[in-house]
């Protein structure tokens, strides 16, 4: 993979703008976090002088007063926060009601397991809660009306500790003396099941010290719940040092190892995971690599084993308010200490320093990656997996384009068809979608859920709005490359089978004949290679003063299209020509049904008095096949409030006889030189 060196201020990893601030942990103030509700607690003097909770996405903090008995151990909220567990002691929690007009007396529930100590405990709803002891674990029903908890289920095993993922609902407990035997539990309405446990691999000596819950982490990554295992082993020629193995947890058979991040060095680490990408910490260098498992990789036969997508970098510098008294703050902040040895790392993107009182979020930034991977395709593939993705995508997309070669019309080709890729899955989701809904199949009661139309759904509106009709403003491209790009885009929807919008075709018209390629045009339209369209026939049509033929393509157009038989006849009227509009209503089998007064109309404005002739004996035979009469209906001899056909005929009959007297006289008449009699018969007859 080409790497390109980082630019000047570029860092791939940032924290977020507005920390949560709190309390630092001071000999009164103690801070806990609940990773489930994202919330930060600090707990001063047990709770006596207040609780102030916060969380990255709350707008205001609660704040509160509990009774001090004892040190606090573990404090959280419920979902919702309608009720707050705190446990005090190893043998018991206690509850406390935060409902509208229920008490907040609290009320306390021991585990019933005996000489068991309460490792810690899991809200899994917002009135269930599990206690995982170090003998088994238990799970109740809370009933804050009653206070009182009700024992749903229990189970025994030795458990040396646990960690839940409030995402998925899956508990999953370290058992054995080395603790690398792992038993995962799923808890879903109100019942608790037992999933295959597994062993995680441990290095070469594992005398020397057990699994430790610092080496494990659980995560959500790409929609599948993960165990990312630290593994720590000596660097060595054969050992490029400490790896993250990722163990595929799934609700239905055994846990597999699937991939395999190689980290190339050792040292203290720590996990998060931002946007599916497994962020590693590394404390001695203080910088961070990423890993993206949806990335091509070596497979081995039996895993998926991943480089670094980019090069070790440090996360984005950042400033804090200077700590100290008010007047003190006003003063201009202070460097953060990045990689501080007072960090804690929480799942999935949270960094937590409780010695200085801040709560971040760590985020991806997009911007600096762009100049970093090379690999345009590859650089595609990673973008396109990203939240925030679809103004760098598009970004990325005009830089190629106006600094493109025609040698890489490859390249182009390959991005476009990653675009379309993603589309159509997401048309495809979405039309599925629809006819389930519409005919009612679905085979659960619930109604189906509409796919989420994600930021990497780049579609053509997209595309032709901030890429390709800005490519084609550029000056200085050569004509046929930018034709071939705009083709070459088309190509691409019509591979997977993407209905092109017609503005995307005008495009190309347009660019062709701004650039006098006509017969690249003439081509495009005479092998199909652009679709057929009353919009495009329209274009055409508006084209043929500055290419005459344009008016016949149109025309060929429309009478491909088999629907735009209406069309037709407008435009051969418009263009004044009655004869061959007559020609094709009674081509297509419509004569019967048109009316007589559009024609009659349009012959009269061409001031020939001969086609109005023959356009009002045309239809006067119709009118005498289908009526038994020649006469005409009120609503076609009313010819836009002028005087009716039949006033003019009678004056063009008395013309007409003229010139056939002059006719009859002339001795010079010849098949070159027919009267005008004579021409009226020879259009006759083709009716």
């Amino acid at each position: 993979m080409t790497m390109a060196l980082l630019p000047p201020g570029g860092h791939y990893l940032e924290l977020c703008e507005s920390p949560v601030q709190f309390e630092k942990v001071s000999s009164v103030n103690n801070v806990f976090f609940d990773e489930a509700n994202k919330q930060v607690f600090a707990v001063r003097s047990g709770g006596a002088t207040g609780v102030v909770v916060k969380g990255p996405d709350d707008k205001s903090c609660i704040s509160f007063r509990m009774e001090d008995k004892g040190e606090v151990k573990c404090i959280k909220f419920s979902s919702g926060n309608k009720i707050l567990a705190v446990q005090r002691t190893p043998k018991a929690v206690d509850f406390i009601n935060f409902i509208p007009d229920l008490p907040q007396m609290e009320y306390s529930q021991e585990c019933k397991t005996k000489n068991a100590n309460i490792l810690s405990f899991c809200w899994i709803s917002a009135n269930e809660i599990v206690f995982i002891t170090d003998q088994g674990i238990e799970f109740y029903q809370v009933l804050p009306d009653k206070r009182s908890l009700k024992l749903l289920k229990n189970q025994s095993i030795n458990v040396n500790w646990c960690m839940y993922s409030p995402e998925t609902a899956v508990l999953l407990l370290s058992t054995t003396v080395y603790g690398n035997v792992l038993q995962p539990f799923y808890f879903r309405g109100g019942t608790m099941s037992k999933m295959p446990k597994f062993e995680i691999e441990l290095p070469a000596s594992p005398k020397s010290g057990n699994l430790c819950l610092s080496d494990i982490i659980m995560a959500t990554i790409y929609g599948q719940l993960y165990v990312l295992y630290l593994k720590h082993q000596p660097r060595t020629p054969n050992n490029p040092g400490a790896e993250v193995i990722l163990y595929c947890l799934s609700r239905e058979g055994q846990c597999k190892k699937q991939h395999i991040l190689k980290l190339n060095t050792t040292g203290k680490f720590a996990l998060n995971v931002v946007d599916n990408l497994v962020v590693v910490h590394h404390q001695s260098s203080q910088t961070s690599m990423i890993f993206d498992i949806k990335l091509r990789a070596e497979f081995d036969g039996a895993v998926v084993i991943h480089p670094q997508v980019l090069p070790s970098l440090s996360i984005h510098p950042c400033k804090i308010p200077r700590a100290g008294p008010s007047a003190v703050t006003t003063q201009s902040p202070v460097p953060c200490e990045l990689y501080s040895s007072s960090w804690t790392v929480f799942q999935p993107d949270i960094i937590i320093n409780a010695s200085e009182g801040y709560l971040w979020c760590l985020q991806i930034k997009l911007q600096p990656i762009v100049h970093m991977l090379q690999d345009k395709g590859r650089l595609m593939d990673f973008l396109l997996q990203r939240k925030d993705c679809k103004m760098v995508t598009l970004s990325v997309c005009c830089q190629m384009l106006s600094t493109a070669e025609r040698g890489s019309l490859p390249v182009i080709a390959t991005v476009f068809d990653k675009l379309n890729q993603v589309y159509k899955e997401y048309l495809d989701a979405e039309q599925n979608y629809t006819l389930t809904v519409e005919s009612g199949t679905s085979r659960s009661s619930s109604t189906p859920k509409r796919p989420v139309r994600t930021q990497a759904v780049i579609d053509q509106s997209d595309m032709y709005t901030h890429v390709l009709s800005v490519f084609t403003e550029k000056k200085g491209l050569p004509h046929k490359f930018v034709s071939a790009v705009l083709m070459e885009y088309i190509r691409s929807l019509n591979q997977y089978q993407i209905t092109v919008q017609h503005y995307l075709y005008e495009l190309v018209i347009k660019t062709l004949v701004q650039h006098s390629l006509f017969y690249m045009l003439h081509q495009f339209l005479q092998y199909h290679v652009l679709s057929d369209s009353k919009p495009l026939a329209c274009l055409l049509l508006s084209l043929e003063s500055t290419y005459p033929p344009a008016h016949q393509l149109s025309l060929d157009m429309l009478k491909r299209l088999s629907t735009a038989n209406d069309e037709i006849v407008e435009v051969l009227l418009s263009k004044h020509q009655v004869l061959g509009a007559l020609r094709f209503v009674r081509s297509v089998g419509s004569h019967d049904n048109i009316s007589a007064r559009k024609f009659l109309d349009a012959a009269r404005q061409t001031g020939d008095a001969m086609l109005f002739y023959t356009t009002f004996k045309f239809f006067e035979q119709r009118n005498q096949r289908l009526r038994g009469s020649s006469h005409f209906t009120p609503e076609d001899t009313k010819l836009g409030g002028k005087m009716s056909c039949d006033k003019d005929v009678e004056n063009l009959q008395r013309d007409l006889d003229k010139l056939s007297e002059c006719a009859n006289a002339s001795q010079e008449s010849t098949a070159k030189n027919t009267s005008p009699i004579s021409k009226l018969f020879l259009v006759n007859k083709h009716f």
